[in-house]
């Protein structure tokens, strides 16, 4: 079997093996309904509840304050249009940054076609907001703030703490979707002074199909899905009980191993090995504060998709923008609101690092990326040597 080097983790992760060994049961003896009044479906009831327990703790909410969804789709989704409804009286407009993922996006693009207005704050060619330009785009009618904590293509970590402090000030809800935060960096929702934070178990060792939304204490946040009633009236359908497992499992896990000082090594390597070896070549996103495991470049007159086909001849596994877009032949939405042009942002690659790989890993990649991207250049029809 060939080796694998999996650098795509911002896609999703592989299933720890904690994560692994606490949802075993919950898929073969103790697979009971957590709803059902029974004796037998107390053990998926009681895994429920010790797993919401478990993720509260780690993000320093309190239990009643964790819902589960089906992933951070669906919780960003649930935040986003629920809050609109709840607070259509005082106004139908919301604002959000010009580098938010799809599932927050498409959300605000169909509130949109309902009536609501959306105020998409640009970004500096590092990805961040101005805190001046947040304060000056809020009107009497705004009702929702909604930015990432960190992005998913180029890494760049938002000032959330000072965000939520301007929506408190001004009495506007501020949910963050923490989806690539959670489980790489410290979370407190506290100090994010957040109203509701999405965040999804795959990104940082748990199952599929499994994520949660905080809602904090006293907002009655109306449900998005209904039917029988769980999660205490606001997310109705059968619990995933071994996923909730996995995440409470994997989250635990990982917390307990913040920060991750050999992942940012590895990649502050791979960064420093990539700009020395290939020409005309830049790191997007802010170059200090960033996720720990990202590193996006753009290469001048190549093409992405070819990058990770050559690359795959190698085993290495990558991604070109995000990989929850993917198939599109437009270029990311993110590197041109950082500045860059069409034909540059067609050139990006991002390489995201788990505590799975390795130095080897990293030698691998900076040995055959600049042989690659030689190659590339010599067939591109953009590329001038001698610029």
């Amino acid at each position: 079997m060939r080796r694998i080097v999996y650098l795509d983790n911002a896609a999703t992760t592989k299933l720890s093996k904690h994560a692994k060994n606490a949802m075993l049961p919950y898929l073969e003896d103790s697979y009971g309904n957590p709803s059902s009044v029974y004796s037998f479906a107390g053990d998926a009831k009681n895994a429920v509840e010790d797993s919401r327990k478990k993720i509260a703790n780690a993000v320093g909410a309190r239990p009643e304050e964790i819902f589960f969804t089906s992933g951070g789709t669906e919780s960003d989704n649930w935040a986003i249009v629920s809050a609109a409804e709840l607070k259509k009286e005082k106004g139908k407009h919301i604002i959000t940054s010009a580098i938010e993922h799809p599932a927050v996006m498409s959300t605000l693009e169909h509130l949109e076609k309902k009536g609501y207005e959306v105020t998409y704050l640009n970004v500096d060619g590092y990805g961040r907001i101005s805190l001046d330009g947040l304060r000056k785009a809020i009107r009497d009618d705004t009702i929702l703030i909604t930015i990432m904590t960190a992005n998913n293509e180029i890494g760049t970590i938002m000032p959330v703490p000072e965000i939520g402090t301007v929506a408190k000030e001004n009495n506007i809800l501020f949910h963050t979707d923490a989806v690539q935060a959670v489980g790489h960096v410290r979370v407190d929702v506290n100090e994010m002074n957040a109203d509701m934070v999405s965040f999804s178990g795959h990104k940082f060792g748990a199952a599929k199909g499994v994520g949660a939304l905080y809602v904090k204490r006293g907002l009655r946040l109306p449900p998005l899905i209904y039917g029988g009633g769980q999660e205490r009236g606001r997310r109705s359908g059968t619990e995933n009980v071994a996923g909730i497992v996995s995440m409470g499992a994997a989250l635990e896990d990982i917390t307990a191993r913040l920060p991750l000082t050999n992942v940012m090594r590895l990649r502050d390597r791979l960064i420093d090995g990539v700009l020395k070896n290939i020409p005309r070549t830049r790191l997007t996103g802010d170059p200090v504060n960033r996720l720990p495991g990202i590193a996006s470049f753009v290469f001048e007159a190549v093409e992405g998709e070819s990058m990770l086909l050559m690359l795959d001849q190698y085993g290495i596994c990558a991604s070109s923008g995000s990989a929850c877009s993917s198939g599109s032949l437009d270029p990311s939405h993110v590197l041109l609101a950082i500045g860059l042009a069409h034909e540059e942002a067609h050139g990006s690659l991002r390489f995201s690092l788990s505590e799975d790989n390795t130095d080897g890993d990293i030698d691998l990649v900076i040995e055959k990326l600049p042989g690659i991207i030689e190659k590339l250049r010599r067939m591109s029809p953009l590329w001038n040597e001698g610029k």
